[in-house]
């Protein structure tokens, strides 16, 4: 019996877990009281790591169609039907008639991270679609035109901040997101306990919400228009504080502000003026304070101008880039603004278009909301390929029946997945990946987003026969260069390590794939770090808490702070335009986290979908009683795009006017392998979800604050024979 240290890959918090083994099998999994960041912390979902690796349901080896069903064949098997027929597809319609969808789960896996982009580079089409388009682009985007870069995020500085003033976001059960932060309960009592102030704005009061000192029950979609209102009350009462801050800007904002009043604002968020006025006053008064948004701002029709207002506020009151407020993490690894700016291009979006309805490019990406646009819609540059990385886009898509319906009229589809799941379902070869014990993990993208700077190591802790994905992505890359089914992966990962060593300036070392790129992101990054310092240090090492960082951060052509990007205020005209606009009186559908679950590819491990797990829609009790709705019994939920029948969950913790249905379940379709997952299917949220609803500058998904009508759900008569 070992057992060893290993950082969760399993969400965004990067907890430090402390793993048993006995004889190849996982007999523990505890949190690990040495590590330097979450000292001890786990949640349900690192406890099932030992479920992960062992699901009888994961793949092991590739599956190819033949005679119309999913078969196990070996590895050249595989990739000889990858051979046969993606070239040729590409040879005769172009690049662009491949998309590719990289899911969720790629940006926990340091192979992924790392070589997927080698992969995408080399496929060169520009139908690349992720999982940003229903989570976080609005946040890129507007930190990209703010800053100069969409990853330059400024994060609360959690454990020094004395009031935080936090929308759409319920970190006690996501565990934080765009804001790395192990055990947030933890932190967030320390606020109180140190005098501070916890605010939460949430349709929902939510497990973080219980624990705020306030929580305000806004109407779902309209944090903008409350920003904007806390933006305006600042100027109007003379209480906006810039310190010396490097900001263009600020009478910009001062004149789009005006309109949007405490008065003007109120009967649209459902909050009270004299409510928004002392929200804003005291935001301004506290010594050390910051604003903090997540998905609830993100995933609405005003996500990009939400986004853009929260670290406006930062900066108007002072608390940008300042220790207690918001600032910006500095990575040890692979952070693009770790060194001063050698040029000051600044952010560009709308390179290029979708060829259906026009949206724009953001990031190198297109909205995935029009994916089967894409598919289904004839004529020149039709994708009539798809390769997906680890991810479930017919559950985690608007309009996801429709989309299911497209992936049939695919010519070819390639996944790259661990499961065979609603979406890999359609596929013509599904190929494998190790799990998270047999292959070795750093969190490049996560600590850049970190409340603390920190740096851990994990290696693979158990053997296995399944190739590395940096592997599998390598073999890929070598096909659609046309090297054939068996590229020569060592020349190939030597061209990657050379490139990537030369950008930073180090000699590429003699390591292979993850490992050697991550030493050299290391060796070439801010800290004078090595892998090996990290493997010799297996609970992490501590970098110390955040610093200012302004002005080097900023990669802005001006050099400064850009507080009204024209990018971004060309949208105000349009949330003026729903401030004049009426208030109806239509029932609003928002998503839900929940604590056990990360999207759609938890649900197959038992440990998770037990207890307060549910699939329900959650109505307020005023709603139930108008509407007949009964605890228990099934409703059936409709939006323009589909109907669903889910059961109901009558409860006080929801805004009136609001129905509230988890993300991520959906598990009843055919010709899955996903057991656990298929007995405790749920509903599918995102056959309702509109794929027209939209926020308009990045194109992201409006997945809170969509119309719906709910009735209960008509039961069926029984007809019985007649007697005699």
């Amino acid at each position: 019996m070992t057992t060893a240290p290993v950082t969760c890959p399993l969400c965004e918090a990067t907890c430090g877990l402390s793993v048993t083994l006995e004889g190849g099998r996982v007999a523990g999994v505890r949190g690990d009281d040495a590590d330097v960041f979450s000292r001890g912390f786990v949640c349900p979902k690192g406890v099932s790591l030992g479920a992960l690796h062992h699901d009888p349901d994961r793949l092991r080896r590739p599956l190819v169609r033949r005679g119309g069903e999913l078969v196990e064949v070996s590895w050249d098997e595989a990739f000889a039907v990858i051979d046969e027929r993606l070239p040729p597809l590409i040879a005769e319609h172009g690049r662009d008639a491949v998309a590719v969808y990289a899911g969720n789960p790629s940006v926990h896996n340091t192979s992924t991270v790392l070589y997927g982009p080698v992969f995408y580079k080399a496929l060169n089409t520009r139908n690349f679609y992720t999982a940003s388009t229903v989570d976080q682009l609005p946040k890129h985007f507007s930190a990209g035109h703010m800053f100069g870069h969409p990853l330059t995020i400024p994060v609360p500085d959690l454990d020094r901040v004395d009031h935080l003033l936090m929308l759409g976001a319920n970190p006690l059960v996501s565990n934080g997101s765009l804001m790395t932060a192990p055990d947030v309960r933890g932190r967030l009592r320390k606020l109180r306990e140190r005098g501070g102030k916890l605010v939460v704005v949430d349709p929902k009061r939510s497990r973080t919400a219980e624990l705020a000192d306030e929580h305000h029950a806004i109407r779902p979609g309209t944090d903008a228009l409350l920003l904007f209102a806390l933006v305006r009350t600042l100027f109007a009462e003379s209480l906006v504080t810039l310190r010396d801050l490097p900001v263009n800007g600020a009478d910009e904002v001062r004149a789009l502000a005006e309109p949007f009043t405490p008065e003007a604002v109120a009967v649209h968020t459902g909050l009270a003026a004299d409510t928004i006025r002392e929200m804003a006053r005291e935001l301004a008064a506290a010594e050390r304070a910051a604003v903090y948004g997540r998905i609830g701002t993100t995933t609405q029709t005003f996500g990009t101008l939400a986004s853009w207002l929260i670290d406006v506020l930062n900066a108007l009151t002072g608390n940008l880039d300042r220790e207690g407020g918001a600032m910006f993490p500095l990575a040890a690894a692979g952070q693009a603004n770790a060194r001063p700016a050698k040029n000051r291009r600044g952010f560009r979006t709308g390179r290029w278009h979708s060829r259906v309805r026009g949206l724009p490019e953001v990031m190198g990406e297109l909205p995935v909301a029009t994916l089967a646009d894409e598919i289904l819609t004839p004529g020149d540059g039709r994708i009539r390929a798809l390769v997906t990385v680890c991810g479930n886009p017919c559950l985690s898509t608007p309009n996801a029946g429709r989309l299911a319906e497209a992936l049939e009229q695919l010519d070819f589809m390639v996944s790259v997945d661990v499961y065979l799941n609603e979406t890999s379902r359609h596929a013509d070869v599904v190929l494998p990946g190790p799990t998270p014990l047999e292959r070795p993990h750093y969190d490049l993208a996560l600590y850049q987003l970190a409340v603390r700077n920190v740096a851990n190591w994990t290696p693979a802790l158990l053997p296995t026969d399944v190739p590395q994905e940096w592997e599998t992505l390598l073999r890929l890359t070598g096909v659609v260069m046309g090297m054939g089914t068996s590229p020569d992966l060592a020349a190939l990962d030597d061209f990657v390590a050379n490139q990537l060593a030369e950008r930073h300036g180090v000699e590429p070392g003699d390591r292979r794939g993850p490992a050697r790129l991550v030493d050299i992101m290391l060796r070439g990054g801010p800290y004078d770090l090595t892998l090996a310092d990290l493997e010799a240090a297996p609970h992490g090492i501590d970098l110390g808490p955040l610093r200012p960082r302004l002005p080097e951060v900023l990669t802005t052509p001006s050099g400064r702070v850009e507080l009204a990007p024209p990018a971004v205020t060309a949208d105000v005209p349009r949330l003026a335009a729903a401030l004049a606009a009426p208030v109806l009186g239509d029932l609003l559908l928002i998503g839900r986290r929940q604590l056990s679950s990360n999207n759609s590819w938890m649900h197959n491990l038992e440990p998770l979908v037990r207890g307060s797990n549910r699939c329900t829609a959650q109505v307020h009790p005023d709603d139930a009683a108008r509407l007949g709705l009964v605890d228990g019994a099934t409703a059936v939920v409709r939006s323009r795009a589909g109907k669903i029948e889910v059961p109901v969950e009558v409860t006080d913790a929801i805004r009136p006017g609001v129905v509230s249905i988890p993300h991520g379940w959906g598990h009843d379709v055919s010709g899955t392998r996903t057991s656990v997952a298929r007995a405790h299917a749920g509903v599918n949220i995102n056959l309702l979800v509109d794929d027209h609803l939209l926020d308009t500058l990045s194109g992201t998904a409006a997945l809170n604050g969509i119309p719906v009508e709910v009735e209960p759900a008509r039961v069926a008569a029984v007809v019985r024979p007649e007697s005699g």
